[in-house]
């Protein structure tokens, strides 16, 4: 299962890339897994992986008020608020951090370098990706585009 994870509120270039790496997981068989909202990251890639016939999109929502976003194959309503972060990051296998424009996704980057998983930064401003790079260089990569994200993510797994 891959965690992809971004702002609620992303920029045009955030959402195509989301969008692509949603679809280029689905195509390599993978589950996709974001926090299943109807907006920004999570919405753009599940609509990607759904792009590709029989892929998997799970959504893990932090309460059962928040809308899911039409692309989410199974959707899970914790009732956690943002301790839903821990679930998204203890659930993927390799996390992708699609913009660090959040605080939630900063957080569940944290979260998953904390339990010693990969992070792959997608796109991600030097300030960002040097400040997750210092607290744990052997587990963050950076990815300048999808399909680099995807072939680092092959030989991870």
């Amino acid at each position: 299962m891959i965690g992809v994870m971004g702002p609620a509120k992303a920029g045009v270039r955030e959402l195509e890339d989301a969008r692509l790496l949603g679809e280029l997981i689905a195509r390599q068989g993978w589950i996709l897994l974001t926090g299943g909202r109807a907006s920004g990251v999570m919405e753009a890639a599940s609509q990607g992986a759904k792009a590709v016939s029989g892929s998997l999109t799970v959504g893990i929502l932090p309460d059962e008020k928040t809308k899911v976003s039409r692309y989410v194959d199974l959707a899970i309503l914790t009732d956690l608020g943002n301790a839903r972060n821990n679930v998204n990051v203890m659930s993927s296998d390799v996390i992708v951090a699609c913009g660090l424009g959040g605080a939630g996704t900063v957080s569940e980057v944290a979260l998953a370098l904390k339990a010693k998983k990969h992070v792959i930064l997608l796109d991600a401003e030097k300030t960002g990706a040097g400040l997750f790079r210092n607290l744990a260089p052997q587990l963050v990569s950076t990815a300048a585009s999808p399909e680099e994200a995807v072939q680092m993510i092959k030989d991870l797994l």
